[in-house]
């Protein structure tokens, strides 16, 4: 009965150390599955926020190309036209602009004569 016994408190044992061995492989198997699941994670999380950043550009630079200002090419070509008519006065010149008379200084050329 004592070798029965010893028997199977050794199958018992033996059976105890399988199962922990088990336990401790599928434990490991487990944290290596969660460890691959979270890469897995990050990267998708790194991967939506470049998209999103993307799109951003995107939208900032279409909004911009909508919202892009154009010249008014008939006023500018009116007002080199009528240059020296209207209000072309400076702080310094006022609303009449510089009396071209005084500038001569008597003489009819630039070069004296």
């Amino acid at each position: 009965m004592a070798t029965c016994t010893t028997a199977a408190a050794i199958v018992g044992a033996a059976a105890a150390a399988g199962s922990l061995g088990y336990g401790i492989y599928n434990g490991q198997q487990q944290q290596a599955m969660q460890q691959q699941a979270l890469r897995r994670q990050n990267t998708a999380q790194q991967q939506a926020t470049a998209a999103a950043l993307s799109n951003q550009r995107k939208s900032e630079i279409a909004q911009g190309a909508a919202n892009q200002q154009t010249p008014d090419i008939s006023n500018i070509l009116y007002r080199a036209a009528n240059g020296g008519k209207g209000l072309s006065s400076t702080m310094l010149t006022g609303p009449g602009g510089v009396d071209t008379s005084g500038l001569n200084l008597g003489k009819s050329t630039l070069l004296g004569s």
